[in-house]
């Protein structure tokens, strides 16, 4: 049976229908929504393939309407401009003759210029760990009312700094820092695979990091890094529906996919049914390699 890192880079591979008209297939996901990581993946792989010589260093997208799973993607792309250094592409992803999210992207021709950064955080190192799939099925008899979306086998190992069940104080529950990697391997020279790859893992867990100021360790297994929606069972219990609105990706340097990078969220704000949340990928030297912000919902339901 393919392992999901495996499925993963094979629908990364999109179907050519015309020039600048792709198709792509989806995961197989619990409860028949796209993720929304995936489809940022594959629209900055359809945007890719139209570009030569240049390396994506932005991309900026809305979430329009919910995915559906059973569907393939259509993934329309406008060639913006192009530049002596930059080049422009807006990707627009279709179901059902509808637009389902839209994408800009910029490209840039390698450069060299001034450099400096914001330093990692001190935290553990991800061999002091212990993975977040093992940590959720292990503590699954104490709380049966777990997701199962955390229980799940995912493309990424997680391992989170604050693991599953642990009581936070306050201040420590407007950041969650998680180490993350690829399953599989990717080849270093391989820029375009490992952009895409890390797009998907950007929206892993983002819009649940608004909720977590206003949750006790006893909601720790509805939230688990990858996690963009939860409806929680227990009646003593808010329901919350979460869903990414928009999301924006900075990719500053060369990193690899498939070791260690410490993905570091936080949540600035909320309100009005909506979280702010911002984030930074670093890799196992310290260096900052990428920087993220998404805005999501976080509505109350009955």
């Amino acid at each position: 049976m393919i392992s999901p890192a495996e499925n993963l880079l094979e629908i990364l591979r999109l179907e050519r229908i015309e020039r600048n008209i792709f198709r792509g297939a989806n995961e197989d996901r619990m409860g028949g929504r796209l993720f929304g990581g995936q489809v940022l993946g594959q629209a900055l792989r359809a945007a890719w393939n139209t570009v030569e010589g240049r390396f994506a260093h932005s991309l900026h997208g809305y979430f329009i309407r919910p995915g559906d799973s059973s569907r393939p993607v259509l993934y329309d792309v406008e060639r913006i401009r192009d530049g002596t250094s930059f080049a422009t592409r807006r990707v627009v992803a279709i179901q059902n003759g509808a637009a389902i999210c839209n994408l800009d992207v910029s490209f840039q021709v390698d450069e060299e210029g001034f450099s400096h950064e914001d330093a990692m955080p001190n935290v553990p190192l991800p061999e002091d760990l212990e993975d977040d799939v093992a940590s959720v099925r292990r503590l699954a008899d104490a709380d049966p009312r777990g997701h199962r979306w955390a229980r799940r086998e995912r493309p990424f190992e997680s391992r989170s700094v604050y693991g599953m069940g642990r009581e936070r104080a306050s201040r420590e529950r407007f950041w969650n820092p998680v180490w993350l990697r690829f399953k599989s391997r990717v080849a270093a020279s391989d820029r375009a695979l490992s952009c895409c790859l890390l797009a998907y893992a950007s929206d892993m867990g983002m819009v649940s990091t608004s909720i977590l100021p206003h949750t006790s360790v006893t909601h720790a297994l509805r939230f688990a890094p990858g996690a963009v929606a939860a409806r929680q069972d227990d009646t003593s219990r808010a329901r919350v529906q979460m869903a990414s609105l928009d999301h924006a990706l900075w990719i500053h340097r060369r990193f690899v996919i498939d070791d260690w990078l410490l993905f570091v969220k936080r949540s600035s704000t909320a309100t009005g049914s909506r979280g702010m949340n911002h984030a930074e990928f670093f890799d196992r030297s310290g260096q900052l390699v990428a920087s993220v912000a998404q805005e999501g919902l976080m509505r109350m339901v009955e």
